[in-house]
């Protein structure tokens, strides 16, 4: 898998140290993968479980439709709880030709989004919402490539159940990474937490 310089770039900038005086935030996720980017980066944080129609109705176009609902997320979990501390969410969407591929549900499903990224580059895009007493909103945009992928290829990695419930049908962080024959953009953002906008997020938030 090739990575880009830009990925380098800005990813690499998050391992510099936060500033530890930043506040407690909430996360509206229960994701294990964006629970463990945070934890990465050495944010202290709690979840909030919270529950949004998440659907597309296949006109919205693809940036304000991942915005939208990562707003959406961080106010629906703002609501739960009764103090300033900021609110983190955010939203990943898989796009091909300006099409929503969305998580796959069953297998059947999976095999053919895949087949459908077979050989081809496709857009990740994951917005990100941080709301205090403001919101900021910013979205990452990450290109991938994928190998051709065999029909057996795409059947076995079906039958791992890696690829139900993941925006476009795969885990970049699991077994998929072996399909990715180029990345531009944020490694992180395609697991579905941008590290290097969330840490100047909370830069932001932190400086005013």
């Amino acid at each position: 898998m090739l990575i880009s310089a830009q990925y380098n770039n800005s990813e690499l900038n998050v391992l510099l140290p936060i500033d530890k005086k930043i506040m407690k935030i909430y996360l509206a996720s229960t994701s294990p993968r964006r629970k463990q980017l945070l934890e990465q980066i050495g944010i202290d944080f709690e979840t909030i479980d919270i529950d949004i129609d998440e659907t597309w109705d296949g006109q919205e176009p693809a940036k304000t439709y991942v915005k939208r609902i990562a707003l959406e997320k961080a106010r629906a979990a703002k609501s739960k709880v009764h103090n300033k501390l900021p609110v983190l969410a955010a939203d990943t969407s898989v796009v091909l030709d300006n099409f929503i591929l969305g998580k796959a549900k069953t297998k059947e499903e999976a095999a053919e989004m895949l087949r459908q990224l077979s050989g081809r580059m496709h857009h990740v895009y994951t917005a990100v919402a941080l709301i205090t007493e403001t919101k900021q909103v910013c979205l990452n945009i990450s290109h991938v490539s994928f190998r051709p992928l065999s029909e057996s290829d795409i059947l076995e990695y079906c039958e791992t159940e890696e690829p139900l419930g993941k925006a476009g049908a795969y885990a970049i962080q699991g077994k998929a990474a072996a399909f990715v024959e180029r990345l531009e953009g944020s490694y992180s953002g395609v697991m579905g937490l941008p590290l290097y906008e969330v840490a100047e997020m909370l830069r932001k938030l932190r400086q005013n």
